[in-house]
C-alpha cells in the first residue's frame, strides 16, 4: 500500500498535541528525509516544494489551508504505515517533535536542501521549486 503525507501527517497528529500547520509541515519533511536515509526509500510519493517559509507538501497545505493549528486529518490512514515506517517517524518525533516551529522553520532554512531549491529567489519570494529526493538523502546522509 502506498502511504501519502497525509497518512504520515495524520500519524504525526496521533501521537502528538494538536500543533501548527508549520510544524506539521516541517516534522512531514523531516520523516521523508531520515526515512531516505535510514530505511533508502521514500517515506510517501508527494514532492516536498520549497516554499519560503519553507519545505511544504502542497497536498498536505490543501488540507490545513487557512488554519494555524491542526489536531486531525480526517479520512486519512496512517494504518497503511508499515512498523519500519513508524519506527522512522517515532525517532524522528522524538528528537523534532518537542522543537518550536520557528525553530524547525529556521532549521530548514540552514540547510542545503531547501537552500539550493530556492537559488535565484529573494528571502520573501514565493516559489514552487522542488526539493529533490536526491538532494535531501545526499544532505542528510552527509550528517548521520
Amino acid at each position: 500500500m502506498k502511504v501519502s503525507a497525509l497518512d504520515v501527517a495524520s500519524y504525526i497528529l496521533e501521537k502528538m498535541d494538536p500543533m501548527t500547520t508549520m510544524k506539521l509541515q516541517k516534522l512531514v519533511y523531516y520523516c521523508q528525509a531520515w526515512s531516505l536515509v535510514w530505511d533508502e526509500e521514500p517515506l510517501f510519493h508527494e514532492k516536498i516544494e520549497a516554499w519560503s517559509n519553507g519545505p511544504i507538501v502542497r497536498e498536505l497545505f490543501n488540507e490545513h489551508k487557512n488554519m494555524f493549528k491542526i489536531s486531525e486529518l480526517p479520512g486519512e490512514d496512517p494504518k497503511k504505515i508499515s512498523e519500519i515506517q513508524k519506527d522512522t517517524i517515532d525517532k524522528v518525533l522524538e528528537y523534532y517533535g518537542e522543537k518550536p516551529s520557528q525553530w524547525l522553520s529556521d532549521l530548514t532554512h540552514m540547510e542545503e536542501p531547501w537552500k539550493n531549491a530556492r537559488k535565484g529567489l529573494a528571502p520573501g519570494d514565493k516559489g514552487s521549486n522542488e526539493i529533490t529526493l536526491a538532494s535531501m538523502s545526499e544532505y542528510y546522509s552527509s550528517l548521520e
